[in-house]
């Protein structure tokens, strides 16, 4: 068995073992084995990079068995490690094995702890399946797991109605996507005759184009990607992903699920680069995503709501980078948004595990001495997320503003107003929650704020790190890393000049979003309480999140629901189907009926009958003979 392979298999023996054993050999076994396994994964993975160094940076290519044959054509579950798939799968094992660890303390009390990590277990297979298969046939194979266990673990607590509808929301969302994504497969297979992924970047790339547009194909792998990666019109999913464990939403947010999308996109530059269409389709979707999620989250009150609205903005950014053919800026995007945003989940598990499950935070308050491990490193992941330098997402989230200005590939300065404002409104909505959490007097209930302690070490010890990650991880330099693979677009014309502009900007951003949710928030926070009354409206809009969801039931929920219940049930089910039934069986009962008046024990009537038969086949026979 190679390594590659390994690296696969580790997480799906954990998923094995805690789901068959783990019930019977205690927490303390499920800890180990859960924990355990995607953490030699991450060690494996770290091997493997070292050998991807060492032979000078040439893809390790690894087939763990022929799946089968069609005509001439082989599908082999093979893996392939180059320098975007190492970034992904240290990202996935490294930060996953962390909220392994800290989930540790958060599900120690439910009951349900071996199902919990076996499922958390399954994640991280299916994620690493996706990232590290060789082909779109074993990345689709990873695409469709990945959503089965968000299903899963989302619903995770499927006695709640509304918890177990999340998942099945999450569910059913995602399955658009996908038909597109496959549309997208069987385009490229019936023209290339393979879905080798390093092969059809190569027929793209190739003096003579293949026969099927490359945007056409684009627009139709983007299209799955909306689905995983929760961009417009197929993010209404991923906000309502908070309501599993909050591990999970940090998994989910943070180091798997939604990144699926944008390293689909990255991975098939090669398209890409020859689809500008789709590509100025990408950028457009990204900056409305980025957007419309901002002004959502600026009016939400549930922590995890205003995280789940600022994630689905943060991609947001991410396809905006790859619109403009900035790949590795967004790759380097997903990897700082995975160490700042899992540190902002787990933050609020944390606060959420002290304030005895409230999630409101304007019931909070004062938190910052009660839980200073806590305030310290949320405080530090807001930092980082609102683009304050030297932090992490100062460097990634510049980037992505200088290429929405200056790349040759689709940049321009409507791009940059639209998310340099959408960046203000992030640095406003991150302070904002930081302030009203931490800061001003409490206003919990007594009773709640009597019990106020600061989380185990299990939860702080993953904190602490992860925070680490967020304030140094910009320094990781991951667009000059993956450039041998996917280089960084050109510069338009006389744009040099502006860069220094749009740095000094981006500090200014955060600057000014930091004042703003001081001056608004300072004290008892009646200055954004006049704003609010004043705007009545307007927030009312926000807070209610445009009505997508409301929009979405009237114009498809109701008319399917009413085409299921009178076509398909009454008219398809009860009528044809019932009807045909019901009337084959009355017929039968009916013959059978008169028939039966035969069966009436005279032996005269029987002796009758069988001389009229006799008679019948002798007149038959006479004529015919």
């Amino acid at each position: 068995m190679g390594l590659l392979t390994l690296i696969v298999l580790l997480p799906l023996l954990g998923f094995l073992v805690n789901g068959l054993l783990g019930n019977r050999l205690g927490k303390g076994f499920v800890s180990a084995v859960g924990c355990g396994l995607p953490a030699i994964a991450f060690a494996v993975a770290v091997k493997c990079l070292l050998d991807l160094k060492g032979g000078g940076w040439t893809p390790i290519a690894e087939t763990a068995y022929l799946w089968t044959m069609v005509g001439q054509d082989s599908f082999e579950v093979a893996f392939w490690f180059d320098r975007l798939s190492a970034v992904m799968v240290l990202v996935i094992t490294g930060i996953g094995t962390l909220i392994h660890i800290y989930s540790i303390g958060y599900m120690h009390e439910d009951r349900s702890y071996a199902r919990y990590f076996a499922y958390l277990n399954l994640f991280l297979f299916f994620m690493l399946l996706l990232v590290l298969g060789r082909s779109l046939l074993v990345l689709f194979v990873g695409w469709e797991g990945v959503g089965l266990s968000s299903y899963l673990l989302i619903g995770f607590w499927f006695g709640d109605m509304e918890k177990a509808a999340a998942g099945k929301k999450a569910f059913i969302v995602n399955r658009i996507g996908d038909a597109a994504f496959l549309l997208g497969m069987f385009a490229i297979y019936s023209v290339l005759g393979t879905l080798d992924m390093p092969r059809i970047n190569a027929a793209f790339m190739g003096a003579s184009a293949p026969a099927v547009s490359a945007s056409l194909v684009g627009i139709l792998l983007f299209i799955g990607a909306t689905g995983k990666s929760a961009q417009i019109p197929l993010y209404v999913w991923l906000p309502d992903a908070m309501a599993g464990p909050t591990p999970v939403s940090a998994l989910i947010h943070a180091a798997t699920m939604v990144t699926a999308g944008v390293y689909l996109i990255a991975r098939m530059s090669g398209i890409y680069l020859h689809a500008p269409e789709a590509s100025s389709v990408i950028a457009v979707i990204g900056a409305m995503t980025a957007l419309v999620a901002a002004t959502i989250a600026i009016a939400q009150d549930d922590i995890k709501k205003v995280l789940a609205y600022s994630t689905v903005s943060q991609l947001g950014f991410m396809f905006v980078a790859l619109g403009v053919g900035a790949y590795g800026v967004a790759v380097f995007h997903v990897v700082t948004h995975a160490f700042f945003k899992a540190c902002l989940f787990l933050g609020a598990g944390s606060v959420i595990h002290a304030m005895s499950g409230e999630q409101d935070i304007k019931k909070m308050g004062g938190l910052a001495k009660k839980i200073p491990i806590t305030f310290v490193t949320f405080a530090i992941a807001t930092a980082a997320i609102a683009g304050v330098p030297p932090l992490s997402g100062f460097f990634s989230k510049d980037e992505i503003l200088w290429f929405a200005l200056a790349s040759d590939k689709g940049g321009s300065v409507l791009l940059l107003a639209v998310m340099a404002f959408t960046a203000l409104l992030t640095a406003f909505y991150m302070f904002r929650l930081l302030w009203l959490a931490f800061f001003g007097r409490p206003r919990m209930l007594k009773e709640v704020e009597h019990h106020i302690h600061e989380s185990p070490l299990s939860m702080t010890g993953v904190l602490m790190v992860l925070a680490l990650l967020s304030a140094v991880g910009g320094f990781l330099s991951i667009p000059h890393f993956l450039e041998p693979m996917v280089a960084l677009p050109g510069v338009r014309p006389g744009m040099n000049a502006f860069h220094y502009w749009v740095v000094g900007g981006s500090v200014a951003i955060a600057v000014v979003g930091f004042v703003a949710a001081a001056w608004f928030f300072a004290g008892d926070a009646s200055r954004a309480a006049r704003v609010r009354e004043a705007f009545a409206g307007v927030h009312k809009v926000l807070f209610n999140k445009y009505y997508v969801d409301e929009f979405y039931e009237l114009v498809i929920g109701r008319p399917l629901h009413w085409v299921s219940e009178n076509v398909f049930l009454k008219l398809g089910d009860r009528l044809l189907i019932d009807g045909t039934l019901n009337g084959l069986a009355a017929l039968a009962q009916g013959a059978a009926g008169r028939l039966s008046r035969v069966q009436s024990g005279s032996l005269h009537k029987y002796a009758f009958l069988v001389l009229v038969g006799m008679v019948a086949s002798l007149v038959w026979m006479w004529r015919h003979g």
